[in-house]
């Protein structure tokens, strides 16, 4: 599997998504610009000694992570957004599967949504609520696709 993040703005954030893809030995992805360099301590101290275990490819652009997602016959893409889509939990999700999640301040961009409107998937919440935490989001979608395989490879402790 793989979890892609478009232009993500908040160091901690990609750290603990880091720690998440170690953990379940999902690919990360990460789409520039980004807002903060890779050596920032609140990244390196979110993902804590975990780094070296993390599959990361950075990209210069979404074509770039399109083409290299292709060269390594990545399955279906899902892009995460709040405004709507089928409900993440009603998806079958393939071991090669992709999991988009755009910017914390504004998601994906429109465009994405738009070309992508099929693939639109959505983690339901309260009312009035704009959105959930990046790192939550993309632990709860990860999560759920390992749930439905029985979570592979994945042991219960050390």
């Amino acid at each position: 599997m793989h979890v892609v993040l478009v232009e993500p703005e908040i160091p901690p954030n990609t750290g603990n998504i880091a720690r998440t893809c170690a953990a379940t030995r999902t690919r990360l992805h990460l789409v520039e610009p980004l807002g903060f360099k890779l050596e920032d301590r609140y990244v390196r101290r979110a993902g804590l000694d975990y780094w070296p275990l993390v599959d990361l490819s950075v990209h210069p652009n979404w074509d770039a992570v399109e083409r290299a997602l292709a060269d390594v016959g990545a399955g279906a893409f899902h892009f995460f957004t709040s405004h709507g889509g089928v409900r993440y939990s009603d998806i079958q999700y393939g071991l090669d599967d992709v999991l988009v999640f755009g910017r914390e301040s504004t998601g994906l961009p429109e465009s994405m949504l738009q070309a992508h409107q099929a693939e639109c998937r959505v983690i339901p919440m309260a009312p009035g609520v704009r959105s959930l935490n990046l790192s939550n989001s993309v632990a709860i979608a990860v999560y759920e696709a390992q749930r439905q395989w029985g979570f592979p490879n994945l042991s219960r402790s050390e």
